[in-house]
């Protein structure tokens, strides 16, 4: 099995899961450039659950369409915990989604430092009532092996927090 039918396999578990619930995402992205955002959209009837994408490769696009602070940027870096967690709080803040998932790393092949390698991701899923969970990843490979790998793991970590919501929802 290759990174195409991992991504797949996670799409379409995640499009089942907030398609029962009626439940919208929200995707933003700087690393991946938009790859989170078409492999949700992959999957048939992704309009009913999909709600928009942020591509923010830049610093500039995290300021000015998530509200990430210029501070953040200067003081930790694109890179960072505190970067993708104002990411996927602004990604939550400016659309209707009940969930969230925001990354941002370093896919090479340059770019990379002793402190913040090539390979290095930080993930952010988040629901709307405050759940927010971080997480950084070292890849390796080339640059789309890096970039694939951050999908599958962008797509599970959104599917399990899904899974959490529901069970906090259905408890008695």
């Amino acid at each position: 099995m290759g990174i195409e039918s991992d991504i797949e396999k996670a799409a379409q578990q995640l499009s089942l899961q907030l398609m029962e619930k009626r439940w919208r995402v929200a995707a933003a992205e700087s690393c991946t450039a938009g790859w989170i955002a078409k492999s949700l959209t992959d999957p048939a009837g992704s309009t009913a659950w999909f709600e928009r994408g942020f591509v923010t490769y830049s610093n500039e696009a995290k300021v000015e369409m998530l509200g990430v602070k210029p501070q953040t940027l200067s003081d930790f870096g694109a890179v960072s915990e505190e970067t993708v967690r104002e990411m996927v709080a602004g990604a939550l803040e400016n659309s209707r989604s009940e969930f969230a998932v925001a990354v941002s790393g370093i896919a090479g092949p340059s770019g990379g430092s002793a402190e913040k390698p090539v390979g290095l991701v930080w993930f952010g899923w988040q629901h709307r009532e405050g759940i927010c969970h971080l997480q950084q990843q070292i890849f390796n490979g080339d640059r789309d092996a890096v970039r694939g790998q951050t999908v599958v793991v962008a797509l599970q970590g959104l599917s399990r927090l899904v899974c959490e919501i529901t069970r906090m929802t259905e408890a008695p």
